[in-house]
């Protein structure tokens, strides 16, 4: 409880302090009460920046968690040769952490030392434009989707593998297929495990930082400094030394995060009930 309050409660409780206040040319720091809130709101940065992160996350996450889905069922199903190799392949990108994944990723998409580009340029074909505007979130919704494949799959994977052999038997003894079993038993019996990973993937979805951070320094006219909310309010408060206002812009987006969560959660139990 006591490093709960102090590396949890007491930074969040100075960060509230901290949004209350605004630091001025003159005068100092003054007590505004709500009006950095009230700026954030209609802020156009903050708002196209959540918008591009629902857009993401709309993009990315159903193509994530499917991915996940499939290779936990392939694994499940016990007809793979070297399940155990497959599967810690597919993981072990998880494993890699996220700055080196974008750097590396950053390489690959180069339109003038890529190795993507250099095929292209072989072969006589066109070069994909990987970090131009129209592709650049498809781009960071593949570094992504590389990343996290493994670890949802791995969750997945574990709740399939604690879901009673019996009922297999007594579907098979029934005339069920492979599919009429995945379909019947194993997919209701996962329901807990992907709304789990859901509202992992929203959060993670829009606290998008450190791909687009890193990609801005290959695609600086594409990736702006507030190309997502979380990245606005970094740049917010470690470039434009405007602290207070980045704090409004955090609660402000944990806000969203909690609304869009609970809209989950909510659509989930309803869908369960009926």
């Amino acid at each position: 409880m006591v490093l709960f309050l102090l590396l949890f409660l007491a930074p969040l409780g100075y960060a509230a302090y901290l949004s209350l206040y605004q630091s001025r040319l003159i005068g100092g720091t003054v007590f505004v009460g709500l009006d950095n809130y009230i700026q954030a709101v209609t802020d156009p940065l903050l708002i196209h920046g959540v918008i591009r992160v629902a857009l993401f996350f709309l993009i990315q996450v159903p193509l994530m968690l499917l991915l996940a889905l499939v290779f936990a069922l392939a694994l499940d199903s016990g007809l793979l040769r070297l399940a155990k190799v497959i599967r810690l392949g597919i993981f072990v990108p998880y494993a890699v952490p996220s700055v080196v994944a974008a750097l590396m990723w950053g390489y690959l998409y180069g339109p003038d030392f890529g190795p993507f580009a250099q095929l292209s340029r072989d072969l006589s074909l066109p070069v994909p434009q990987f970090l131009s505007d129209g592709w650049i979130l498809g781009s960071l919704a593949n570094i992504v989707t590389w990343e996290f494949v493994g670890y949802n799959m791995i969750i997945l994977y574990a709740a399939l593998r604690t879901i009673p052999t019996e009922l297999y038997e007594a579907a098979a003894m029934d005339g069920a297929g492979a599919w009429r079993i995945a379909w019947s038993i194993k997919l209701p019996a996962l329901r807990p495990a992907l709304l789990l990973t859901l509202l992992f993937s929203v959060i993670g979805s829009f606290q998008l930082f450190n791909e687009p951070n890193l990609l801005m320094k290959v695609a600086p006219d594409v990736i702006s400094s507030s190309y997502t909310a979380n990245l606005y309010a970094y740049s917010l408060a470690f470039t434009g030394q405007q602290v207070n206002y980045a704090a409004t812009v955090s609660f402000l987006l944990g806000l969203v995060i909690v609304i869009v969560s609970y809209g989950v959660l909510l659509t989930a139990n309803r869908r369960r009930t009926s």
